[in-house]
């Protein structure tokens, strides 16, 4: 009597998908490391040196380069994803914007490198460019969530306009232009965002001449 062949995953089979993950998880973090050390556009040569693994073994996981970056972005956005929950709005308005502030030092201080890669990736994907807006959004909504208190006796136009400057204020793309474009120690940066939040809303506090 002939034996049925069983259906289940030989253990060789297990063996192979795990090695196979491993590898891919390999160029994956490969590039990552890339990232973080400046290099922003590395070639496949070089993330396979970097993974330890062959070039062809980066087109066994990847259709392309870009795929690939797709990838890592992704795996890095999950990391750092406690980063970027809103902060406390716990305290009185100066604690508010101390916490707000603390939080941008703190997303530019871990991502600024991948992020800069994102933004050149962000040109030839829709997948990227649609992530980093994602990302433009969940932290514009918390600086305006931070000071509801103080823009809700605003309407219209103004509180628009208010909620735009706040957002600005503490965008990733201000932070990065203060510790990367202009080189200012974080706690100089700290200054001159505390300052210009605070600034901001004490000019919701004065009342305006009739």
């Amino acid at each position: 009597m002939s034996s049925i062949p069983s259906s289940a995953p030989s253990s060789a089979d297990d063996g192979r998908r795990r090695r196979s993950e491993r590898s891919r998880e390999a160029v994956v973090d490969a590039l990552l490391s890339l990232y973080e050390e400046g290099d922003l556009q590395p070639g496949a040569v070089r993330i396979a040196e970097r993974a330890g693994l062959s070039e062809r073994s980066v087109f066994r996981h990847f259709d392309d380069l870009e795929e690939l970056a797709s990838a890592a972005i992704e795996r890095h956005t999950a990391r750092v994803a406690p980063l970027f929950l809103a902060p406390s709005a716990e305290g009185d308005r100066q604690d508010r914007v101390d916490a707000l502030v603390e939080q941008r030092l703190a997303i530019h201080d871990r991502v600024r490198m991948v992020a800069r890669a994102g933004v050149i990736l962000a040109e030839s994907s829709t997948t990227v460019a649609a992530a980093l807006d994602r990302r433009r959004e969940v932290l514009a909504a918390q600086a305006v969530d931070q000071f509801a208190e103080e823009l809700g006796g605003l309407d219209g136009a103004e509180r628009s306009e208010l909620e735009q400057a706040l957002a600005l204020a503490v965008s990733f793309e201000a932070v990065a232009y203060l510790r990367s474009a202009t080189g200012v120690t974080r706690e100089v940066a700290r200054g001159v965002l505390v300052r210009t939040v605070d600034a901001l809303l004490a000019s919701a506090l004065v009342p305006t001449e009739a």
